[in-house]
């Protein structure tokens, strides 16, 4: 049986959202327990809540995962006369480990800005707030024309997809040469004898971050003792990520009609909105949570109404003074709707890493803690 540990499900949730994509004033990652320690079963919740956490223990989960962080700022103490410090406590008497994914997940392709844009009927999304750029680099390898099939399905699943397209790189016949020195072991030709072979120049897209993995992949690969390679800096700037996202609706609505479809397609118990009812709307920005920050950068983007939680008053009166609508679907409704989905994808993760034996449960005892009064 293959058993994985709290350090591999960590790699699984990084690729889903690399930690390199939060906010710097975000605390994303490990937060409590054991890197190296087995995890045969894993909760996940939106919040590390005192009752999340022990309905996690009382399942026999070794690991929690979490979309808002346990720990946002360094402790000066872990007391169990605090709250956090008790919950802490609780936690590694349990064995119990905590990750969180928190503004990574919230940038993130695939993460839940698209996936709220999902779930209320957006197409053709883009980011609200550009936060990150990624960085291309081309990495050339010279490989003896006979091996190029195995080393080019080695680097493929590290390589980028431009658009709509994957495993796209590009290759040209050479000529190498080389001369063994004493103490090498070459792969082709004696100690001391010149050498000419027919290699292929093969070079592919990668990204900066995954250089050492993808190095790693090609020196596992590659037939030579020595391969060379070339890693080259790139001006063309790669995949935009960021807070928020923008789209556009499948058939223009009123603000009023399509708050009661938020409403209905995240399940929130009420739906407050600013802007006439019967306003038309097309273009939409969102952003999960707590995002009424935006405001401007989707004034900006042209979108006639903001998606978003937490609206306070003052937010409410300057949307209405800089004309856009605004909808305030709630904190919670807007983000629950990531334990569904990460549960799945850490599932599919474990199930093509060979761990089929580690369970994947969703946490059942989260509410919302605002209650809304329904009158006739």
């Amino acid at each position: 049986m293959k058993t994985p540990k709290t350090s591999d499900i960590v790699g699984i949730i990084n690729k889903i959202a690399p930690v390199s994509l939060a906010e710097e004033w975000d605390n994303p990652g490990l937060q409590v327990g054991d890197p190296g320690a087995e995890v045969n079963r894993i909760m996940v919740a939106l919040d590390p809540t005192s009752d999340v956490i022990a309905s996690a223990i009382a399942s026999s989960c070794q690991l929690l995962v979490t979309h808002h962080p346990l720990i946002f700022k360094p402790l000066k103490s872990i007391s169990t006369a605090t709250r956090q410090g008790c919950l802490i406590h609780d936690a590694i008497r349990a064995g119990l480990s905590i990750v969180c994914m928190h503004t990574n997940y919230d940038i993130a392709a695939g993460g839940l800005n698209d996936l709220l844009s999902r779930r209320i009927g957006l197409s053709d999304c883009l980011p609200l707030q550009i936060t990150t750029v990624q960085e291309l680099v081309k990495l050339v390898v010279f490989v003896p024309a006979e091996h190029i099939g195995q080393v080019r399905s080695a680097l493929f699943p590290y390589s980028e997809s431009p658009g709509n397209y994957r495993d796209c790189s590009f290759a040209t016949v050479g000529e190498g040469t080389f001369t063994p020195l004493d103490g090498a072991e070459p792969f082709i030709g004696a100690i001391g004898v010149p050498q000419k072979v027919a290699e292929q120049r093969f070079e592919l897209l990668v990204d900066r971050r995954n250089l050492p993995r993808t190095i790693k992949a090609l020196m596992a690969a590659h037939p030579y003792e020595d391969p060379a390679y070339d890693v080259y800096s790139l001006l063309n700037e790669g995949e935009k990520l960021g807070l928020g996202r923008t789209g556009y609706l499948p058939d223009t609505v009123s603000l009023a009609d399509f708050a009661g479809q938020i409403k209905k397609n995240l399940s929130a118990p009420g739906v407050r909105y600013v802007g006439e009812p019967s306003t038309l709307l097309s273009k939409v920005a969102l952003c999960s949570g707590s995002g009424a920050s935006l405001l401007h950068e989707a004034v900006r983007a042209g979108a006639d109404v903001l998606v978003t939680g937490d609206v306070k008053y003052h937010e409410a009166r300057e949307a209405q003074e800089l004309g856009i609508a605004l909808i305030d679907a709630g904190h919670f409704p807007t983000e629950i709707i990531m334990v569904t989905e990460i549960t799945e994808k850490i599932g599919t993760a474990l199930c093509a890493a060979g761990y089929k034996d580690c369970q994947v449960v969703s946490c059942s005892v989260e509410t919302d803690p605002f209650r809304n009064i329904i009158t006739a």
